[in-house]
């Protein structure tokens, strides 16, 4: 079955004829991919708050588009 065609139900209903210790390691997997989603959001999230410091503060510039896109071509033509 293409991944795309796999419904929620469905894979509820064949999880739960597994034997419990093998649901129950599911569970755990399936709960620690939460916990790495939202240890990887709350690092973006600090990530932001550091570049928006770092720009509030002046200690980075920005640089417009239409410029770096320049650079990178000139890069890339040579």
């Amino acid at each position: 079955m293409e991944p795309s065609q796999v419904s929620r139900e469905w894979l509820e209903a064949e999880a739960r004829r597994l034997p419990s210790d093998e649901r129950a390691r599911l569970v755990e997997a399936l709960l620690q991919s939460l916990e790495d989603e939202a240890e990887i959001a709350s690092a973006w999230r600090a990530e932001i708050r550091r570049r928006m410091e770092d720009l509030d503060s002046g200690t980075v510039k920005t640089v417009p588009a239409d410029q770096v896109f320049a650079e990178v071509d000139d890069l890339l033509a040579e």
